[in-house]
């Protein structure tokens, strides 16, 4: 065996060793602390209704109106697929800046999808 050969074999083993070494250490170690039980439990207590309002209605189903009563609020909502209504989206168009539902500007939104 060549010298050169050894020294390889003995870098190796080295690395080998620390690398062992290192992992072991990490394994003893104590976990991590995770967040207190009460804290989880105050989270799971309080589910948060997930607001659906994009969603467009499926075929003839009448569109809900908004919870506020009955009225629309902008919200970022800028084109026809995020629309539920007709008159969801003149609301929009009237009211909301940036939207995108009146192609030919004749004031009349989403005349292919709603109106």
């Amino acid at each position: 065996m060549k010298l050169t050969d050894l020294l390889a074999l003995v870098a190796i083993g080295a690395i080998a060793l620390v690398g062992f070494d290192h992992f072991k250490s990490r394994q003893d170690a104590p976990a991590e602390p995770v967040a207190a039980p009460a804290r989880l439990a105050e989270v799971e207590a309080e589910p948060q209704a997930e607001d659906r309002s994009w969603i467009k209605p499926r075929e003839g189903e009448r569109a809900a109106p908004a919870a506020s009563g009955g009225g629309f609020q902008c919200d970022g909502r800028t084109h026809c697929s995020q629309m539920r209504s007709c008159e969801e989206a003149r609301y929009f168009i009237q009211h909301c800046p940036n939207t995108k539902m009146d192609g030919d500007r004749d004031g009349v939104p989403c005349e292919q999808q709603w109106c």
